[in-house]
């Protein structure tokens, strides 16, 4: 069986991640360690002990997730030894760095590094420009494309055949509710985001970031790593960094990245990370999928059976 590991982005974070990881096992309390370091200032006591405010800025929570998330892995490792053989990997949105850096294209400092400054560099274009995100259930793509363009929005993220997010100015999201509704849509709920994340309006962000990874190191991956703007698997280092800088303001093309590794031959693997959200899109595009979520150590116990 070919094994996949996938990883969540901004949004996952919750007070109370990682506590139990670090507290299991040497291995994942050290990630917590190096991270800090990155960072100046204790990373674990942020994610355990919040306050919740802090920890959901995105120049903390996009580094807090992906160590939390190379925790889950560690601890994946740790009990599973040799028996885990990785295929590919993917992950969405900010957790693509996470991806990325398990197949080895970047290292973890490095991953820390960036990720604090992307975070930083899209709150800063996000306080520039007012802007929001809607999730719309119900709806083909070519339905939510419609409602974007009647509405003055753009698709942010393409979660599952039913699940399209939009994203752009705060004051264009109403008439995207509306439209949504008109269109036939079940839900059309507005996120809790800083701002229009993969549209236009983060483009600011994208520049600086573009400088920012002129001094970080990418290697070839050990494995296939799918990319969220074009849905297939990345391909040499300075085309990876590219795209990565791309990401930035690009749709993410979630459904097709996942449909291409099940095509591949992965239906089974791990989420690596807090919360549940990618298991579950997982079974909305492909039904036979199962992916089964790590953020403890019970789980990294049951993954780890699971894979031998």
């Amino acid at each position: 069986m070919s094994t996949m590991l996938l990883f969540p982005g901004q949004g996952a974070q919750a007070v109370g991640m990682g506590r139990e990881l670090a507290e299991g096992l040497e291995e994942c309390r050290a990630l917590f360690s190096r991270a800090s370091d990155v960072m100046g200032f204790d990373l674990l006591k942020l994610c355990v002990a919040g306050p919740l405010e802090e920890l959901t800025k995105s120049c903390n929570t996009q580094p807090a997730i992906f160590v939390v998330s190379a925790a889950a892995r560690a601890a994946l490792a740790h009990f599973a030894g040799g028996t885990l053989s990785v295929a590919g990997a993917a992950g969405l949105s900010s957790g693509e760095w996470a991806a990325l850096h398990e197949a080895g294209v970047v290292s973890f400092e490095d991953t820390v590094r960036v990720l604090r400054a992307r975070g930083q560099f899209m709150q800063e274009a996000c306080e520039a420009v007012p802007g929001g995100m809607l999730t719309i259930i119900g709806l083909t793509v070519d339905q939510v494309r419609e409602v974007a363009a009647a509405a003055g929005l753009e698709v942010a993220n393409l979660n599952s055949p039913v699940q399209t997010v939009l994203s752009g100015p705060a004051d264009r999201l109403a008439a995207g509710e509306a439209a949504a509704k008109a269109a036939g849509a079940k839900r059309a709920l507005r996120l809790t985001v800083a701002g229009a994340f993969h549209s236009s309006l983060m483009r600011p962000a994208g520049d600086r970031l573009a400088d920012f990874l002129k001094d970080v190191e990418f290697r070839a991956p050990q494995y296939p790593v799918w990319s969220n703007v074009t849905g297939q698997p990345h391909a040499a280092p300075d085309e990876i960094r590219r795209l990565m800088v791309a990401q930035v303001v690009s749709s993410v093309r979630w459904t097709d990245c996942f449909a291409g590794m099940a095509a591949a031959g992965m239906t089974a693997g791990f989420e690596c990370g807090p919360g549940a959200v990618l298991a579950g899109l997982a079974k909305r595009i492909v039904p036979e999928a199962s992916v089964k979520s790590i953020f403890d150590l019970a789980g990294a116990q049951e993954a780890a059976k699971l894979s031998s």
